[in-house]
Formats: C-alpha cells, sequence, structure tokens
C-alpha cells in the first residue's frame, strides 16, 4: 500500500492500512525523526479502541497498552539500543514471541529480532504537513 496524505489525514489512513493488513502481528516502523512514527501509531491505536495514553516509549523501551479489538499491544521504540543484544535484554524479543500486535519504532536497531512476516513500512516527508507512507517486502 502507498499514499502521500496530509497530517490531516492519518486516521483514515491508519484505519486503511489496520483493514489491509489486519493479519500482520509485527509492524516495523523505518522513517526519519520528525517523520511522524509515533503520531502514526498513536492514530493505529486510537483505531483499534485503545483508551489509555499513548506516548512514546523512547526511555521505557516498551509501552503495553489494551485494546478489545487487538488485546495486547506492544510499542517498542529502539532508538537508544546498541544492538539485537540490548533488543533481547529489554524485552523485546519477548514481546514478539506473544504473537500479540508489536509495532516497532526503529527496527533497523535490531533487525534479526523482526520475523520474516513483518509488515516493513516507510514513512517519508514530503514537507511540513505532508508524507508518504509505503511498505516493502525487503
Amino acid at each position: 500500500m502507498d499514499a502521500i496524505f496530509q497530517i490531516g489525514q492519518i486516521q483514515q489512513i491508519a484505519k486503511a492500512y489496520l483493514k489491509a493488513y489486519k493479519n500482520k502481528k509485527v509492524w516495523a516502523f523505518y522513517a526519519s525523526m520528525g517523520s511522524g512514527k509515533t503520531t502514526f501509531i498513536h492514530a493505529l491505536c486510537e483505531a483499534l479502541g485503545v483508551k489509555t495514553a499513548v506516548s512514546s516509549p523512547t526511555f521505557a523501551i516498551i509501552n503495553e497498552y489494551t485494546s478489545e479489538t487487538a488485546r495486547l499491544i506492544y510499542h517498542m521504540d529502539l532508538y537508544r539500543l546498541k544492538d539485537e543484544e540490548e533488543a533481547i535484554n529489554a524485552g523485546v524479543e519477548d514481546a514478539i514471541a506473544t504473537g500479540d500486535l508489536c509495532l516497532i519504532e526503529w527496527p533497523e536497531k535490531a533487525p534479526l529480532l523482526l520475523p520474516d512476516d513483518a509488515l516493513k513500512i516507510h514513512i517519508e516527508i514530503l514537507d511540513d504537513r505532508t508524507r508518504r507512507i509505503f511498505t516493502s517486502e525487503d
């Protein structure tokens, strides 16, 4: 799926992605700082009915949310990690192994932990208000 959207359309895009990729359990977000990864994950969680605050787990590494639709959702931010070993020690591998929905920012910090069927989502900044979002198989 490939889309160009304005920030104000992020809820629509999130719902379209949830519909298209509802069977995917690991979503890996590749994007530069400030591109909207956390904002998109917030929109996904809102669409899934998460009632608690959704925030970046930059310091906690993993935030856990509950949803009537998706049961447990793990939101991970691997930005501060050096490698797979640190990710394993932080519980990333265990969270992925649960089979619950995992939304991972900065997955390139621990690429060997991603399952082969992970959904790879890329977000590009086109200008201050416009983004391109697309998936890749690699």
